[in-house]
């Protein structure tokens, strides 16, 4: 029987085809754009009939915020058990699968005993492999089936973030602050230095309470999770949850006045230093070489 998988948009997620491929089984995909303006219940009816149809031995999505959100809803529909954030999975009876807990500082092995996998795959944690692109359902049939109570919950409008320009998450380099900054202006030298890097400012989540940045420049388990080129990290501590954040990054530079700050220990690069020092002198030397 095939493999279902649901896609946000563009190419399907490659992290989610490799899981889906270890089921041996033929991948077909559902896109979530099928049903414009975006309806969590919607999208979930489409995938329940197509499953049906295609008598689907096993349904995954991408681990995004609406990839969750509908996974959540197909779940209930179908009286299915969900297994989210999973990093890999072995199929049989039961599955076996590992999964992140603890925002990603912990990995659990697990058994699902169901007929049909649910099973949303945690960003950034498979490596990406090429492969042929699946093929792809018709899903235009199914909407014209959908029920007026599966779009009640619907977006009625996009607000693009502040400052426009790439997102947060998809930025190849990000400049964060934390409690070190000492204040809003404090943040004109991280909004300096990730302008010279072509980059996004981000912000820990005690800067977010203190009201000096908006939640859109949170990074961490309760804002957003991003994998860029390079992260710097200026006056931040490492608390488990905004490592939980920043942990896809693939270089991390740390920039804090105590050595033994968590995430001093977990970067690839560490200056012990005044951040407003240090990081003037790093935009300094920049200006200069450009």
């Amino acid at each position: 029987m095939p493999v279902l998988l649901l896609m946000e948009d563009g190419e399907p997620s490659q992290q989610a085809l490799t899981i889906a491929r270890a089921f041996g089984a033929p991948v077909h995909a559902v896109r979530m754009e099928a049903v414009d303006p975006f309806a969590p219940d919607a999208v979930a009816a489409l995938i329940e009939r197509a499953a049906d149809d295609l008598k689907a031995s096993a349904v995954l999505a991408a681990g995004t915020d609406h990839g969750n959100d509908v996974m959540a809803r197909l779940a209930a529909r179908m009286g299915l058990p969900l297994a989210a954030n999973c990093t890999a999975a072995s199929p049989g009876d039961p599955v076996v699968l590992t999964r992140q807990r603890w925002g990603g500082s912990l990995l659990e092995e697990a058994l699902m005993h169901t007929t049909r996998p649910l099973i949303t795959v945690a960003p950034h944690a498979v490596s990406i492999e090429q492969g042929p692109s699946p093929l792809e359902v018709d899903t235009k049939p199914y909407v014209d089936a959908l029920e007026s109570r599966d779009l009640v919950v619907r977006v009625s409008e996009h607000v693009a973030p502040p400052g426009g320009g790439v997102s947060l998450a998809e930025a190849k380099v990000v400049v964060s602050g934390g409690r070190g900054v000492g204040s809003r202006e404090g943040f004109a030298i991280i909004e300096e230095l990730a302008g010279l890097l072509g980059g996004r400012v981000g912000c820990s989540r005690v800067v977010t309470s203190a009201g000096w940045r908006p939640h859109t420049d949170q990074v961490g388990q309760t804002g957003t999770k991003i994998s860029p080129d390079l992260y710097i990290a200026c006056g931040i501590s490492g608390a488990t949850q905004h490592m939980a954040g920043c942990k896809g990054a693939k270089r991390i530079l740390a920039i804090n006045a105590d050595p033994e700050a968590p995430i001093m220990t977990l970067a690839d690069f560490a200056v012990v230093g005044d951040l407003k020092e240090v990081v003037p002198a790093i935009s300094a030397e920049i200006r200069k070489r450009k």
